[in-house]
């Protein structure tokens, strides 16, 4: 069974545009820590245009987490800029790349905030 995080990254590596990255260019590195080993995904985006890879090259934003929180993040279990605001990711680098890419981030399912009311109300 895949895990969330490799799915996600291969679904963005698969469709290789992403609407919501049309304004966006730069690279972001996500390092997952787990005990002395440490997974790599390097995303490439320009205007839309998205390459992944695992490689770990230099990278304009490296963000680090464990594997178990970025897991959570790529399920929209999680919101990734609180976990960077509670301290449970960092981030070196052109953090303005973090704010652009959480976007294509699931959101929570269960969420009941005003677009799920207001969506509930049109239909």
């Amino acid at each position: 069974m895949m895990d969330a995080t490799t799915r996600f990254f291969e679904e963005l590596d698969r469709k290789g545009y992403e609407p919501r990255l049309a304004k966006t260019v730069g690279s972001l590195r996500v390092d997952l820590h787990e005990g002395p080993r440490t997974m790599h995904w390097l995303m490439r985006i320009d205007r839309g245009r998205v390459e992944v890879s695992q490689e770990d090259r230099e990278a304009d934003t490296v963000i680090g987490t464990s594997p178990a929180l970025f897991e959570d993040i790529a399920a929209g279990r999680e919101h990734g800029i609180a976990a960077l605001l509670r301290g449970d990711m960092t981030v070196m680098g052109d953090a303005r790349l973090v704010v652009q890419v959480e976007r294509i981030f699931p959101g929570n399912p269960d969420a009941r905030g005003p677009r799920r009311r207001f969506q509930r109300e049109v239909r």
